[in-house]
């Protein structure tokens, strides 16, 4: 009989097991975003992570990746590129492009490139990370995915409603700040 006590060998067994987390990019950049799920795919938010000798990763499930949000002009300037290894079989295409294409790929490429940063042996890694990732453009999860799902990430920025999410009530009790005259016209 082993030494431990059935609490701490359930707490042993949860600690080495694979995770399933839920994280909803809507309105995310993903850029922020992969920073947080990187962690997360690689183990480090575990108390036993190695990033040398073992690999203690979760499985991310990533939600509603079609409606992510860049700062700024990035949907226009941010360029990617792909080469088919044949001459001059270099493509480049625009954030707002590939994302035409395939809403999941920019969260793909922004977590990618997270999971690789750092100690070398990590490029060698990279693979079974991503395997661990399981991106959806929309809330729709199939349902032997989401019978695994235990804990949700947090999102890295707060998602502002919008002016249809809110009542009647609540624009009525809103603060006016100035009374349009009765022959106003909005344009």
């Amino acid at each position: 009989m082993s030494g431990l006590s059935n609490f701490r060998r359930c707490q042993q067994w949860l600690t080495f097991c694979r995770v399933w987390y839920l994280y909803d990019a809507t309105y995310q950049d993903p850029f922020d975003s992969a920073i947080v799920i990187s962690q997360y795919l690689k183990g480090a938010n575990k108390p036993i992570y190695d990033h040398i000798k073992q690999d203690v990763g979760n499985h991310v499930v990533c939600i509603n990746t079609a409606k992510i949000s860049m700062p700024d002009d990035e949907w226009k300037y941010r360029m990617y590129s792909h080469h088919s290894r044949y001459a001059g079989g270099q493509t480049w295409a625009t954030a707002h492009e590939l994302h035409m294409k395939d809403p999941t790929i920019i969260m793909y490429k922004a977590v990618y490139k997270e999971v690789g940063k750092g100690y070398n042996k990590r490029a060698l890694l990279r693979r079974p990370y991503m395997a661990r990732l399981h991106l959806f453009p929309d809330a729709n999860i199939p349902d032997e995915i989401k019978v695994n799902i235990t804990d949700q990430i947090r999102q890295v920025q707060p998602v502002l409603k919008s002016i249809k999410d809110f009542s009647e009530e609540e624009m009525r009790k809103f603060p006016k700040i100035t009374d349009y005259p009765e022959d106003f016209v909005e344009k």
